[in-house]
């Protein structure tokens, strides 16, 4: 069980960054927060900045041994917070409608646990990660320099779940989240007089046709293996000015598949299918990709683990079927490492994640900290 104490302390810490939220890149005071309570936790190391604003807080039990990195996330979303209690967001539009206040308050629960309880051998690592909304958090720690002295051996996350029993253990092999990522298709046509538009050359039968076929490529059947999803996000055509025939026309996209092969055949197939309209009308195409994100690919061993972490804290364990729709970028960790995300019910009840009366339920930090470190007792024991 963890100290009354330092439940108390970790919940009024959690509603300190729920009332102080900052979006993806920009959590600066989110971050002196986490590295001023991390400096009570008196780790071997801090290493801040990384990726950006990201922390690793290290801790080496100074013996030869495996190294085990678990993960949280410090950004928020630009969502406006209707809730009305004490610690509601103070920035207006800016709001931690995914949770990430409580993942960043779990892993410094674990940081105050190991400080009392240092690790037998190898090393634990604690990383706060930027910018995981935008997809670029993980990316940017991955590049960084100061990364390549912490590679780990076992990399864990967990994500809390609305609609799940409250602190029931989610668990999957292979894919936990799909693969994600967004296109924007600029179609340059020609503008003209809307009496004459055979003198332009008009982008609304390129769009039309660009949506029509894309869906075609759609099989939204999450219990199929080869599961592909294409949805229109944004669509922008011309001005509101009824003597103007529009010469420009802007899609954006996002994709979504269970794995990583699949994604890049339907990748493949979309850009035929902009190729063809391009052609057809006569218009030049142009296309970029954005916030991308790599389906978390569990490892078995690393599954086993939280189960059996599970198990023998006799937590609810339920094991999915297939994997979930959105995106989360701890994908390129797993696409790497040995490791897995989870899941941990946040109540049948909770409202779902972004939604703007979301609040992260503080009855699941001490199930989720006592989870990472029973994983860490067994990789590390």
């Amino acid at each position: 069980m963890i100290d009354k104490d330092l439940m108390t302390e970790l919940i009024a810490f959690r509603k300190m960054l729920h009332a102080n939220p900052e979006v993806s890149g920009k959590e600066f005071n989110t971050a002196k927060s986490v590295a001023k309570f991390l400096k009570t936790c008196t780790p071997t190391k801090i290493i801040e900045n990384i990726g950006g604003t990201g922390i690793v807080a290290i801790f080496d039990s100074g013996k030869s041994g495996k190294s085990v990195m678990f993960r949280a996330e410090l950004d928020a979303l630009p969502i406006q917070e209707i809730n009305t209690f004490e610690h509601a967001s103070t920035n207006i539009g800016v709001s931690h409608k995914c949770g990430h206040d409580g993942h960043t308050t779990v892993l410094l629960g674990l940081a105050r646990i190991l400080s009392e309880q240092k690790p037998k051998t190898g090393k634990i690592f604690l990383l706060f990660q930027p910018a995981e909304e935008d997809g670029e958090g993980s990316k940017a720690v991955f590049a960084d320099p100061k990364f390549e002295d912490v590679k780990p051996d076992y990399i864990f996350a967990f994500h809390n779940l609305p609609a799940y029993p409250l602190n029931q253990i989610v668990v999957k092999n292979n894919s936990f989240t799909a693969a994600v990522k967004s296109i924007i298709i600029k179609i340059n046509g020609k503008t003209a007089h809307a009496a004459e538009p055979e003198n332009g050359l008009n982008p609304a039968l390129a769009i039309a046709e660009i949506l029509q076929e894309s869906a075609k490529l759609s099989n939204n059947d999450p219990n199929r293996e080869d599961f592909t999803l294409i949805t229109p996000i944004h669509i922008e055509m011309g001005e509101i000015a009824y003597g103007i025939s529009a010469g420009y026309g802007e899609i954006r996209l996002t994709i979504r598949t269970w794995n990583e092969k699949t994604m890049e055949k339907l990748t493949a197939d979309l850009i035929k299918c902009i190729e063809k309209a391009s052609k057809k009308h006569q218009m030049p195409i142009t296309c970029s990709w954005t916030q991308e994100f790599y389906a978390n690919q569990n490892d078995d061993e690393a599954v086993a683990l939280v189960k059996e972490a599970a198990k023998s804290l006799s937590f609810n364990l339920f094991e999915r079927k297939f994997p979930f729709k959105w995106g989360e970028d701890f994908g390129l960790f797993t696409q790497n490492y040995k490791g897995a995300m989870f899941g941990i019910g946040a109540g049948e009840k909770s409202p779902a994640l972004h939604n703007p009366d979301y609040d992260f339920p503080d009855k699941i930090l001490p199930n989720a900290i006592q989870l990472f470190h029973q994983i860490s007792l067994r990789i590390l024991s």
